[in-house]
């Protein structure tokens, strides 16, 4: 589970409290469980880290070894692979033990090899076991994302059995997906499931087989975590199995693990819009030289784009020098092609990332696109239009006899460019997808580069048609 983001404003509590307690951490720190016991582990988190990082250990030492893990998976990254690497290998064992099979799995594989083996040799048989199994999957699959702390009883198992088994569970501490019980026959199989709120309702002696609902939506541990968010959405879950080829139940993913993959996705995509390369990490805590390695590659690319404006302008340099009027127009028709296209590649690529197309759909959005961009065109086109009409005849502006030619020039480019960049901006994200790329990667700003270059040769071959003879 990822650390959930928390208000800055927060923090300045955070950094008045950690005085204290560290106070009382040298005075008694026997007394520091029962002073934090009432805290949240996120608010403590944020407590912890707001104290000298020498002290963190000793502070998690006078925490319970599950209340320390509950903090600690709260923490920072950053923070959490400092700690983990301060300590020695048994006593950060200890605390790694007690957080859940899916978080363990997450923090070991946050640090460094050496540092995790020598961790992993430190647990219990049956933890390490179940820790390297998880860790074998790709951790952007349901199997990296899913837990294996959840609740399966043989079908034949009656309510009260159930129940039982529910308690000893709990009791455990192995409690992570508890509100679900899932059955199975005896070589495993999943065949049915029922919340825990029915099987507290269920008539005495009755078997599971009759009291659960056999159509379980399930996912292979292979299945991207992208396609795990969408059968939440889908199917408003809480949390889901996961199943081999058998259909024998292998884990379960919870909602709280789908919520961090959202966060994630989005993020991701957000940032890959912005034209860059997504962070593998908080944007605070991300080294300098990585942060400019993501920037300057797309960087580059959008410069050698936008050099081939200066070559459209070099193009039609003769025209521009006996028309220098034309010169004035070009902020304008850039701006209005490059915002038309943004505003078709990020509809196209959110709808997208929610499912609502597929590559077939091409077409369709190709003609909705068209029709949208021409309609816009009109509007804009006409604006340009009177706003050329409009300076000329309030005298703002003089541009000359000819002027009715070039607000029909401005109109027409106007009509083009925005019927071109809607277009375009729609289309690339499907050509991505379909050359196997994020589609989130043909972002606003690349599309206004194609849409810049594409809309000056549109702007110059209008008015080279419409003024030849005239002003050119």
């Amino acid at each position: 589970m990822t650390p959930p983001h928390r208000n800055e404003d927060d923090r300045p509590i955070a950094a008045l409290l950690a005085p204290d307690l560290l106070a009382l951490l040298d005075e008694s720190p026997a007394s520091v469980a029962a002073e934090t016991e009432e805290m949240h582990p996120a608010d403590l988190a944020d407590v912890t880290a707001a104290m000298p990082r020498e002290r963190v250990i000793a502070f998690l030492d006078a925490l319970p070894a599950e209340r320390a893990a509950e903090v600690l998976s709260y923490l920072d990254e950053e923070l959490r692979i400092e700690v983990l690497e301060a300590m020695s290998a048994p006593q950060a064992a200890a605390l790694v033990v007690e957080m859940t099979p899916d978080d363990r799995a997450d923090v070991l594989e946050q640090l460094e090899e050496e540092v995790a083996d020598d961790i992993l040799d430190e647990m219990p048989p049956e933890e390490r076991q179940e820790t390297e199994q998880l860790q074998a999957y790709d951790p952007y699959t349901a199997g990296g994302l899913m837990t294996t702390e959840f609740v399966s009883t043989p079908e034949d198992t009656t309510a009260e059995a159930a129940l039982a088994a529910v308690r000893a569970v709990a009791r455990s501490g192995r409690r992570e997906a508890m509100h679900v019980i899932y059955v199975t026959d005896d070589a495993g199989v999943l065949r049915g499931v029922l919340s825990l709120r029915e099987l507290l309702a269920a008539p005495e002696g009755e078997k599971l087989r009759e009291l659960s609902h056999t159509d379980v939506l399930s996912v292979l541990p292979s299945a991207s975590q992208e396609d795990v968010a969408r059968v939440f959405e889908k199917y408003d879950l809480v949390a889901v199995p996961v199943v081999d080829e058998r259909r024998r139940i292998l884990g379960v993913v919870t909602v709280d693990d789908v919520i961090d993959v959202i966060q994630e996705e989005q993020t991701e995509d957000v940032q890959k819009l912005g034209g860059m390369e997504a962070l593998d990490e908080p944007y605070i805590t991300i080294g300098l030289p990585q942060v400019i390695r993501k920037r300057v590659g797309w960087l580059m690319v959008l410069f050698l784009g936008s050099l081939l404006t200066a070559t459209v302008i070099e193009r039609f340099e003769s025209q521009l020098s006996r028309a220098a009027l034309l010169m004035l127009f070009i902020p304008l028709i850039v701006s209005s092609g490059g915002n038309s296209g943004s505003q078709a590649t990020s509809l196209i690529i959110r709808a997208m990332a929610l499912n609502e197309i597929t590559l077939r759909d091409w077409l369709r959005v190709a003609w909705r696109e068209l029709v949208s961009g021409l309609a816009l065109g009109v509007v804009l086109g006409a604006l340009g239009f009177a706003r050329v009409m409009l300076w000329q005849s309030m005298g703002w502006y003089d541009y000359g006899r000819y002027h009715t030619l070039v607000a029909v020039a401005i109109g027409l480019t106007l009509l083009g460019v925005v019927t071109f960049g809607s277009l375009a901006g729609a289309m690339l994200p499907f050509v991505l997808r379909r050359a196997g790329f994020d589609p989130a990667s043909a972002s606003a700003p690349f599309v206004a580069t194609l849409v810049d270059v594409t809309g000056l040769v549109i702007y110059f071959t209008v008015a080279a048609l419409l003024l030849s003879g005239t002003l050119l």
